[in-house]
């Protein structure tokens, strides 16, 4: 059993209390290590130590923060196997796609970090009001607390930590429990080059997160979650009037209209609702498709399916790996035991093997637009496919639910991709792909999916505070 720490002020400390509790791998369903289960007096430790660390941090100047923040991605990088290792076994993701997938991406997100530190722009000053002169100053905003989920641990904590060390500001993280290692381990890379204190890492349950969003210190909670968590977060942090930053659940619609590329849109679909095990709030899983290409296509997405695979991380043919633990493995075969009579489940739609929380590829027609599959996030690979009849009805369909983090549109008419992008309630819209993200783009949804953005230069103003200063050249 491996030994995981929290960190704190620079130093790996176990929780106050002593008490720990296993972390379970998803590929196998057994206990590999075991976190702290930190408590209040655990979080206001690494707050207290993140206050003292801010008083120095937000003095440094741009081009020193940009330094750490390249040696972190190099660190990083010179460390990638022992990254893809930790992530593997943290998520039960394949090695192979972690290699490739994981680990550059969040290298190349901390080096945009860095740069981007030393962009921060203002409206210019000028004379607003005759003799006086007023300017704009972006201040960092104090000590941030950030709360990440388990579907990409990794690279979630640097879309975390990175902005908000860009801008000046001090962190105490909570990772999920059942995904706590790959972050720890980035805090000690990243507390190499970092000083004390100015990230700092608490491993824990719920109540942690609560300690962290309720308690006095923070000036900004950051969280990626789920709605319920989000609304919880939302509430608490309202009560003291502190800032927040919701990444929250998706349910992203994929419109494939009659002229698209049949066998492309099928393909790059299956890569998109099935790329970790579809546990991605942006995952390409509600599919509305043509009335004329709709039998097609569900014919296509169902053979692209049967040739998917799921396996263990070491297996170099799976496409993805298991589920994260297994209360979602339930809920996953949940939604597909609760079909109502008229769904057909074309492919898939059960549990593989005995040992670990993997469920084979799935692809289910005929649902409604009210059913529970089409309106609730299901976050397992189940790709839901309905027949539209015209552009009005796939665009009604599309934004009929509560979430609005990501869509994508599939046609050879430029004239109703521009039309629909326009019209599609979502903060991302992809036409003829679906999933791709860069840094320089932002990431993050309305409605129930949340609001601030991750990622480009608006996620790093989101870690920022506006101040107005006059002077009077009169006096």
């Amino acid at each position: 059993m491996d030994t995981i720490t929290n960190l704190v002020d620079g130093k790996p400390v176990g929780a106050l209390s002593g008490a720990t509790y296993d972390v379970i791998a998803p590929a196998t369903g057994e206990a590999y290590a075991r976190a702290p289960l930190s408590g209040r007096e655990d979080v206001d430790q690494a707050m207290n130590a993140a206050a003292r660390a801010f008083e120095s941090w937000r003095d440094t100047t741009p081009a020193e923060r940009q330094l750490a923040l390249l040696r972190i991605a190099d660190a990083m990088e010179r460390r990638a196997d022992e990254f893809v290792a930790v992530e593997s076994r943290n998520t039960g993701k394949p090695l192979a796609i972690t290699v490739t997938d994981e680990v550059p991406p969040c290298v190349d997100q901390l080096r945009f970090f860095a740069g981007a530190a030393r962009m921060l722009e203002g409206r210019s000053a000028g004379e607003y009001l005759a003799g006086h002169t007023s300017w704009i100053r972006r201040e960092p905003i104090g000590v941030v607390g950030q709360v990440t989920p388990w579907n990409y641990p990794l690279m979630m904590a640097v879309w975390k930590i990175a902005p908000a060390l860009a801008a000046g500001n001090t962190v105490v993280l909570k990772p999920s429990d059942t995904t706590p290692m790959s972050t720890v381990l980035l805090a000690e890379v990243c507390n190499e080059f970092l000083p004390p204190g100015v990230l700092n890492v608490v491993c824990g349950d719920r109540d942690t997160g609560r300690a962290i969003v309720d308690h006095d210190v923070p000036q900004l909670v950051a969280i990626t979650g789920s709605v319920r968590a989000g609304m919880e977060v939302a509430s608490t942090a309202a009560r003291r009037l502190k800032r927040t930053h919701l990444e929250l659940g998706g349910k992203a619609p994929v419109v494939v209209f009659d002229d698209a590329d049949l066998e492309k849109a099928a393909q790059a679909i299956a890569d998109a609702g099935y790329f970790n095990a579809g546990q991605d709030c942006t995952a390409a899983t509600r599919v509305l498709a043509g009335p004329q290409i709709h039998d097609d296509f569900v014919d296509a997405l169902t053979d692209r399916a049967n040739h998917t695979h799921t396996g263990q991380p070491d297996d170099p043919g799976a496409t993805y790996g298991a589920l994260n633990n297994e209360a979602q493995l339930r809920r996953v075969s949940g939604f597909i035991r609760d079909l109502p009579d008229h769904a057909n489940v074309r492919t898939g739609g059960a549990v593989v093997g005995e040992r670990g929380y993997f469920y084979a590829p799935t692809v289910v027609s005929g649902l409604r637009q009210n059913d529970a599959a089409i309106q609730q996030e299901i976050f397992g690979p189940v790709i839901t496919v309905q027949r539209f009849t015209d552009e009005a009805e796939a665009l009604r369909w599309a934004n009929g639910v509560e979430y609005g983090l990501a869509s994508s549109v599939f046609t050879r008419d430029h004239a109703r991709a521009m039309r629909m992008s326009r019209r599609l309630d979502f903060g991302c819209v992809w036409i003829n792909t679906h999933i791709p993200i860069v840094a320089e783009m932002p990431h993050g949804g309305f409605k129930h999916s949340g609001y601030g953005k991750d990622l480009s230069l608006y996620g790093l103003e989101d870690y920022t505070r506006i101040k107005h200063v006059m002077s009077n050249i009169e006096y």
